[in-house]
């Protein structure tokens, strides 16, 4: 339960890309000999979101500790993944922190800060490093059909948060979390390198 004695926020992780530019797909690889999807779950789930669920698509993947939602339209883009995820969403969900599979230096705690914003009664919160927004974003449920409508393509919620600028809660995170993604092999190598340092 949150502060305010209701469910808490579910948490949603996108994991349904071919990785293309990567060579495969992003789910499976692995960071320091967790998957990256592992990887996501944890977070969400220390963050306090419950359920956590996955979309997948380019590869099938089984998750402990998350329901997994298959996309079979999962090479139309990001957004069809968030439609999904949207979807799977239990009906009395209040909210939903999304989350990508490949960025995996974003950390429980930005999640948490997130959490707070809606707690103090943000509609939508979005982490932001340097002052741009980034991921992740936490969206109320009554905004739930309107990123669903908006999401095509590869633009998942960026057209919605655009379209709601004024209801958007900005949190910085740059001291908690980063957004680098896994997009190439060498992002790969140098989230490595960064891991263990």
């Amino acid at each position: 339960m949150t502060l305010h004695g209701q469910e808490p926020p579910a948490g949603l992780l996108l994991a349904a890309g071919e990785g293309r530019r990567l060579g495969r797909p992003k789910a499976a690889l692995e960071l320091d000999g967790e998957r990256l999807v592992d990887r996501g779950v944890r977070m969400l789930r220390d963050a306090g979101c419950s359920p956590v669920i996955v979309v997948v698509g380019a590869e099938p993947v089984e998750v402990i500790g998350a329901v997994v939602v298959p996309n079979a339209d999962w090479r139309s883009g990001m957004g069809s993944s968030l439609r999904a995820g949207l979807a799977a969403l239990p009906p009395a969900c209040p909210a939903v922190v999304v989350a990508l599979v490949d960025q995996p230096l974003v950390t429980a705690d930005a999640v948490r800060r997130l959490i707070a914003a809606y707690e103090a009664g943000a509609g939508i919160a979005v982490a932001t490093y340097g002052g741009a927004r980034r991921n992740p974003v936490l969206l109320r449920a009554e905004h739930f059909a309107g990123a669903a409508e908006a999401a095509v393509g590869d633009l998942g919620a960026r057209e919605f948060l655009r379209a709601n600028l004024g209801l958007v809660t900005p949190v910085p995170c740059d001291d908690v979390a980063a957004p680098d993604d896994v997009d190439t092999p060498d992002d790969l190598a140098a989230l490595t390198r960064k891991e263990r340092r």
